[in-house]
């Protein structure tokens, strides 16, 4: 027997890629995948130095939200929330670093924990993973972009894959 959920009302359905923005970073563009299949989110990030801030650990990071481009790059200084074992798309396990950061994606702005990474490689420089979507969002894999497209000028910059 197949059982049908009825969608929860409150929830937005996203398709699987979307543009989001990262208000206190100031960054008001960046096409993320909106991936079920991770666990965790994602964000491109180079330059990345950690620190000590009173007796806290800190990292710095540089952050490009044009693939292809270092065109509108920003430094973010940030508290360390954690450090987690992660496994790419590729198996391969490697330690990363994990700042909580605020997104907005399709209009509802979340508090999302995201792990620093080199995407250089990767179609889109942040994956938005399912522990920050669940209770949120509802995803429509066959779908792109229901919360609209970024400004043409925008997009001319941003000419990666995806």
């Amino acid at each position: 027997m197949v059982r049908v959920r009825e969608p929860d009302h409150s929830s937005t359905i996203a398709g699987w890629r979307e543009w989001a923005s990262l208000p206190a970073i100031g960054v008001p563009w960046i096409k993320v995948k909106v991936d079920t299949g991770a666990r965790t989110s994602a964000l491109h990030a180079f330059d990345v130095e950690e620190f000590e801030r009173d007796g806290e650990a800190w990292v710095r990071f540089g952050v490009q939200p044009w693939q292809n481009s270092d065109e509108d790059a920003v430094v973010v200084e940030s508290r360390v929330h954690d450090r987690r074992h992660v496994r790419s798309s590729s198996g391969h396990v490697d330690e990363r670093i994990v700042v909580l950061m605020d997104v907005v994606l399709l209009g509802r702005e979340l508090t999302v924990e995201v792990t620093l990474s080199n995407r250089d490689e990767m179609g889109f420089r942040m994956l938005v993973g399912r522990e920050a979507l669940r209770g949120v969002f509802l995803v429509d894999p066959g779908e792109s972009f229901l919360g609209g497209r970024a400004p043409k000028r925008a997009r001319r910059r941003n000419r990666g894959r995806g």
